[in-house]
């Protein structure tokens, strides 16, 4: 049986790691672009963008929202236009796998710099595309992994709270997903088995969250950077990203993919709609009444989603769910890496079971 794991080049976490951004980049060439979210480019490029241009030519670009074909082939242009040899992402998620897609696109090294730690997007070979309107569209799997990460936490200490709740959520699903793949002999995202590098990094992300989680939630509130709140970011950053691509994902990503076919979903983030993916799961796969609990115990602690009415849908239909569970089981989903037999009224039953649960204890 062959297994497979992989890693981004280099990876540097700290307090001022963006300091570095000039001299990584100049590692790749002279002539950089850099693809940047809105707050990044107005309130903290500014602040590193000298000692930047001491080491590279670059050029910095407003992101325009959305990892569609659209704005990859806007950014592809300009990068062509300005001779640049290293793409640069600064933002969140989806400003990162734009960056990536167009670094592919364009046979070019990538730097990824987050500014939150919302998802594990920063360390994988694999941009989620997306709709104009906000849906996901498709996978874009990527041959390598980025050349660089720097994740500078004084920048995420900054951010607001729920970035790192959001984290946390995509996080959650780390374990439970390369688990089943684990137990099933599913494939990951190399297209070969996991290795136990890869699964025991999925289960430190697990162990990680649940031990510093709240610790981390408290120390963003107060904008500090602790021992913990460094834990959590590295678990919602590289030990997700390291345990997703390698291990696998299976129904809690699935769900989260049905989650966007309706509109009132798409304002809140990744992370959340991937949590209730989690508490649908748990019911799905049968979980243990006292795991169920402890999972249920910690989204709670730290404010994560565990209802629908938490991610816009008060009062969903029976046919929206069901929408969501037919586009949760659409056919290729890495739903189908779980155990149990998957059809979408089984989906649906599950969602309905999470959500039911969830607000029977807010009573």
């Amino acid at each position: 049986m062959i297994q497979a794991s992989i890693f981004p080049g280099r990876y540097v976490q700290g307090a001022g790691a963006l300091n570095r951004l000039g001299k990584e980049a100049a590692r790749f060439g002279k002539k950089a672009f850099a693809v940047c979210d809105p707050f990044a480019i107005d309130s903290i490029i500014p602040g590193y963008k000298a000692e930047i241009e001491k080491e590279v030519e670059i050029v910095f670009e407003k992101f325009n929202g959305e990892c569609s074909d659209k704005e990859i082939n806007r950014i592809i242009e300009l990068v062509k236009t300005a001779g640049s040899q290293v793409v640069i992402a600064v933002g969140g998620g989806k400003t990162i796998d734009t960056a990536k897609a167009v670094a592919h696109n364009l046979s070019l090294p990538v730097i990824i710099a987050p500014t939150i730690a919302s998802t594990d997007a920063p360390c994988s070979a694999l941009s989620v595309i997306y709709t104009d309107e906000g849906v996901v569209d498709r996978y874009l799997f990527l041959p390598t992994n980025p050349n660089s990460v720097l994740v500078d936490t004084s920048v995420i200490a900054n951010a607001p709270t729920r970035f790192l709740v959001s984290g946390m959520g995509d996080a959650l699903s780390t374990w439970l997903e390369a688990k089943s793949c684990q137990t099933k002999y599913a494939n990951n995202f190399v297209g070969e088995k996991g290795s136990m590098t890869a699964y025991a990094l999925a289960k430190l992300c697990f162990d990680t969250l649940l031990e510093f989680g709240y610790i981390a939630k408290v120390s963003n509130d107060a904008n500090t950077v602790t021992p913990a709140f460094e834990k959590v970011v590295e678990a919602n950053t590289l030990l997700s990203g390291l345990g997703f691509e390698s291990g696998g994902i299976a129904s809690c990503h699935a769900v989260h993919n049905g989650l966007t076919m309706l509109e009132p979903t798409h304002k809140y983030f990744h992370g959340e709609k991937v949590s209730i993916g989690v508490v649908t799961s748990l019911f799905l796969t049968d979980k243990p009444a006292e795991f169920i609990d402890e999972v249920y115990d910690f989204c709670e602690s730290i404010g994560l989603p565990t209802t629908l009415a938490q991610v816009g849908l008060v009062d969903p239909s029976d046919e929206d769910l069901m929408k969501v569970a037919n586009r949760a089981c659409a056919e290729g989903e890495t739903i189908y890496n779980e155990l149990v037999p998957i059809t979408p009224e089984a989906v649906f039953a599950a969602i309905k079971a999470a959500d039911a649960y969830g607000r029977s204890r807010q009573i």
